[in-house]
């Protein structure tokens, strides 16, 4: 998948494959769980909800429709917008070790929901003060660092506003009830799908997608965001909105994806990544691949944590045990990264 076109986006060949790989990787994933389905089981109930005719028994109905997809759909979202958000921040920043996290929204967002299950709010009511949180944090990163360095000071202040929202999520663990208030708490900063569902999926959905539309329409202008300013300016670019806009939309993206399923690491740094080596950093390739990689990826690792073991494996485990071990052989391979 080396052929690229005269516009320096993908081939015919390598948008197939790339729309292909989520696609199947649904497909593959409805049959696999703690009750098993055969692919053509998997089939019939999808045909027969589309025809409306009763194709399979209701309980495999509800297991494909009322539990795994909500659940795979999440993770679709999850994988496509963390993706995205880190390969936006790492050109934004010129930095390729930029994640999701770099502004802090991650951790105001992990704050919001850890004083909501304090508060024993219900989903919705953690998924809402979770993204506020998440967006309070970058306001507050911005405040910060606005007219005094740029994008370095940017970076510095994000790196202070992360931590100091980590340090008051320890201290809601801190003053949480160790028996029942702690371990819903801890288990959700793990990062989970498990709480997926057409409910959530409706409010948190929205910015996901919007966030990743408009940094597709503006990939061909992010090839500008790692330029010099007096070069971006010459060549009739507005540096300051465009750098706005692609903070807007990846703050956006990691607040949501924080809000419905708890801190998911590794897929923002590895997935862009690993598009990059394969198509460049020509943007017009790369955001769109970042996508696709991205779903399938996510959709892959929830699909053994919901069915290795009796237990659910916390999504953040698997994906700091896959992504580790394989950056660094990324890392050796390439000998660096390119931006």
């Amino acid at each position: 998948m080396k052929e690229i076109d005269a516009m320096g986006g993908l081939s015919w060949r390598d948008r197939a494959v790339l729309i292909a790989l989520p696609v199947l990787a649904v497909f593959a994933t409805m049959a696999v769980g703690r009750m098993s389905l055969p692919p053509a089981e998997v089939l019939k109930a999808v045909i027969g909800r589309l025809t409306g005719s009763a194709a399979v028994s209701p309980q495999e109905t509800t297991v494909v429709f009322s539990i795994r997809l909500p659940r795979i759909l999440l993770a679709l979202l999850v994988g496509a917008g963390l993706s995205v958000a880190g390969c936006a921040f790492q050109s934004l920043f010129s930095n390729p070790l930029a994640t999701p996290d770099t502004l802090g929204v991650a951790s105001g967002a992990s704050f919001g929901a850890a004083v909501a299950l304090l508060l024993g709010f219900h989903l919705v009511g953690v998924q809402v003060l979770a993204f506020a949180c998440g967006v309070a944090a970058v306001l507050l990163t911005w405040i910060s660092s606005a007219g005094k360095g740029g994008i370095n000071t940017m970076i510095l202040a994000g790196i202070m506003v992360g931590s100091l929202f980590s340090a008051l999520v320890s201290l809601v663990k801190f003053t949480a009830d160790t028996e029942s208030q702690l371990p819903a708490i801890t288990y959700w900063l793990m990062g989970s799908l498990n709480s997926a569902g057409y409910g959530p999926l409706a409010l948190g959905a929205p910015p996901i997608l919007a966030g990743i539309l408009i940094l597709y329409l503006l990939r061909w202008r992010m090839n500008i965001l790692p330029l010099p300013d007096d070069d971006a300016r010459a060549l009739g670019t507005n540096l300051h909105l465009l750098r706005a806009l692609t903070v807007v939309c990846a703050t956006a993206i990691t607040a949501s994806c924080v809000s419905m399923c708890g801190q998911v690491g590794w897929v923002g740094l590895l997935v862009p990544h690993l598009c990059r080596m394969k198509f460049g950093s020509n943007h017009m390739a790369l955001i769109p691949a970042s996508v696709c990689v991205g779903a399938t990826f996510m959709v892959l690792v929830d699909t053994v944590a919901r069915s290795a073991t009796s237990s659910e494996i916390p999504v953040s485990i698997l994906t700091a045990m896959i992504g580790a071990p394989f950056f660094i052989v990324l890392m050796r391979r390439t000998q660096g990264w390119r931006l």
